[in-house]
């Protein structure tokens, strides 16, 4: 476990101004693991206690980066690993926007399903159910909350996907099974 100062750290990440930094064009040293963990749920947590703070959550996970199956939290000048149980996000949220699928993360972040932003079925790593996932953005996937896949579900068709029968739906045109049926 490194030394690690929370409100230097914070300050780092604010003096950015940016909604998104360039953290893939930072590449600090490592200064070492962190007690923050990213809980199945969703909620973050420093040292065993929930971050209440949205606003501390929201700029976290501004400068969150996966390389391989680690995460980090980066800076300019800082690079600190942090645990997540599943994935970062949860999708707690979604819209149709005309004929898209528009898709809002437990930490605010909102995209549009497609090809930049395709959802894809993984292993969830606490219960090995087959399930959807969505790339929100650099390598970091958000799984949709049961709510909201249930509600998808009712949304979509029974269809073939190489010869096999998945609940398909559509985002303009960009095509995606939410399972295999």
């Amino acid at each position: 476990m490194t030394n690690f100062d929370l409100g230097a750290f914070q300050q780092q990440i604010s003096a950015q101004n940016a909604a998104l930094p360039p953290i893939e064009k930072w590449n600090p040293d490592f200064c070492g693991d962190i007690d923050i963990q990213i809980k199945h749920d969703g909620t973050w947590f420093y040292m065993g206690t929930p971050i209440g703070r949205k606003p501390l959550v929201k700029l976290f996970a501004s400068v969150l980066k996966r390389e391989g199956d680690n995460y980090f939290l980066v800076t300019p000048v800082e690079k600190i690993g942090i645990q997540v149980e599943d994935v970062p996000f949860i999708i707690t949220q979604w819209q149709k926007e005309e004929d898209k699928l528009a898709l809002t993360t437990n930490t605010g972040d909102d995209l549009i399903v497609s090809s930049e932003n395709p959802i894809k079925i993984f292993a969830d790593k606490q219960t090995a159910a087959q399930l959807p996932y969505v790339l929100v953005r650099r390598n970091l996937w958000a799984r949709l909350h049961q709510n909201v896949y249930y509600q998808l579900a009712e949304q979509g068709e029974e269809q073939s996907l190489d010869g096999k029968r998945h609940l398909m739906l559509k985002s303009g045109e960009y095509r995606f099974s939410l399972g295999e049926l």
